[in-house]
């Protein structure tokens, strides 16, 4: 396995960054265009789209469990705004969705639940 450089750290880092535009709404950096590169790339859109979620939930809750649907492809260049709906917040879970849009179209939606850490059985 290799390990990754601080620079490619720091490109990731900052393409996780959200600007956040309003409640619940966030933008992601646009991907950069290339000879090569044609389209937004799934890892992108997930890593995107959890951060997003994850913005809108108390501190002291982990990733629980994530589906993620890929509805059209992403194009480079253009920035992607990820929209965040609240659907519960209960004592235990906290269960978000969120809508990824480029120009008024969904290319990617996700649901995510959130729950505080539990030590669980620890198997070797």
């Amino acid at each position: 396995m290799s390990q990754v450089d601080g620079g490619e750290r720091e490109d990731l880092l900052a393409l996780l960054d959200l600007q956040s535009v309003g409640q619940g709404v966030f933008t992601g950096a646009a991907s950069q265009a290339g000879a090569f590169r044609v389209r937004v790339f799934g890892g992108q859109l997930l890593g995107q789209a959890l951060a997003a979620a994850s913005f809108t939930v108390s501190g002291d809750v982990l990733a629980h469990s994530l589906h993620a649907y890929f509805a059209r492809p992403g194009i480079p260049g253009r920035p992607v705004d990820y929209e965040v709906t609240a659907v519960r917040d209960g004592q235990n879970y906290a269960i978000r969705t969120v809508a990824a849009v480029q120009r008024d179209e969904l290319v990617f939606q996700l649901s995510a639940s959130f729950c505080p850490d539990h030590a669980g059985p620890e198997f070797q």
